[in-house]
């Protein structure tokens, strides 16, 4: 069992941090918020902190899971960061779906401080949170990682190494580039199903058994076809996340024009009011059928 600091109670992190506790391991969080530690606090074994630098003191590892990267080096860096309470020998283990040039900032800057840093995004959303079923692709050194794994293994399915730091922030871009489509595709099958007259759920439950099976097929035709989007993974969420890919696209010369087309459609859906709606409501976007 480890001393662990989880630091971000949103979506995400308040399961991830509670999984923790469930698994034995000595829990401190932080949150901006600190009404949402003391609801943690009321629901798992284990005790908040005022500040991030105060969380991290004594703990072996640190997680982090915020916003941005604005918002990670706010709880890392400064006076009261994590960073200012690492012992040397500690580990920052960032899950913020960040870019990878902050993630390579960052582990220069653990390393002048005898810290270890891994960046390790998560996929599987609020479901795959609640659940402890979360895919993690980390970036960092392979002692670290060997070090990290089993403690992160408690809200995991799957957790695997990709590479060198800011490897699992592109390998979590390469899952976003792959879901914006997925998404825009189910809702153009879905559309088609209707103005063709078919019995669009007959029709799901059809091809959901052969090649045209997706996880967002799967779990979002049903709601997607009701219209009901007050849940997941927002919108405002999925637009920062295209924003990295498409900022990292600029740099190493890929080609995405599927992707920049749908983070444009996320653009429309947000001037809808759709914001917070979760990713699927890509499908309002297309007018009813009558």
């Amino acid at each position: 069992m480890a001393k662990v600091a989880f630091i971000g109670l949103g979506t995400m992190g308040f399961h991830m941090a509670g999984h923790l506790a469930c698994e034995g391991h000595e829990v401190r969080v932080y949150n901006r918020t600190a009404a949402r530690a003391e609801l943690w606090c009321e629901q798992f074994a284990g005790e908040s902190a005022p500040t991030p630098r105060e969380a991290a003191v004594g703990a072996e590892l640190v997680m982090t899971c915020v916003g941005n990267d604005d918002d990670l080096r706010c709880v890392v860096l400064g006076p009261d960061g994590a960073f200012a309470g690492m012992a040397p020998g500690s580990i920052l283990v960032d899950h913020t779906t960040a870019s990878a040039t902050v993630a390579r900032e960052l582990a220069a800057l653990a390393a002048e401080r005898e810290l270890g840093f891994l960046d390790a995004p998560v996929s599987g959303g609020q479901a795959g949170a609640e659940a402890g079923m979360l895919s993690v692709m980390v970036g960092g050194d392979p002692a670290f990682y060997e070090r990290a794994a089993p403690v992160i293994e408690s809200y995991a399915k799957l957790v695997k190494r990709m590479g060198p730091v800011g490897s699992g922030q592109l390998t979590k871009m390469v899952n976003q580039i792959c879901v914006g489509g997925l998404i825009q595709a189910l809702a153009e099958g879905l559309h088609f199903a209707q103005a063709a007259g078919l019995d669009a759920q007959a029709a799901m439950q059809v091809i959901s058994q052969g090649a045209a099976q997706s996880w967002q097929l799967d779990h979002r035709h049903q709601s997607m076809l009701e219209g009901k989007f007050d849940f997941g993974f927002a919108v405002d969420w999925m637009r920062k996340d295209l924003a990295i890919v498409l900022d990292e696209a600029r740099r190493n010369g890929a080609q995405l024009p599927v992707t920049a087309l749908v983070d444009q459609f996320y653009a429309e859906v947000q001037r809808m009011g759709g914001g917070r709606w979760d990713t699927s409501s890509l499908i309002t976007r297309l007018k009813p059928v009558r």
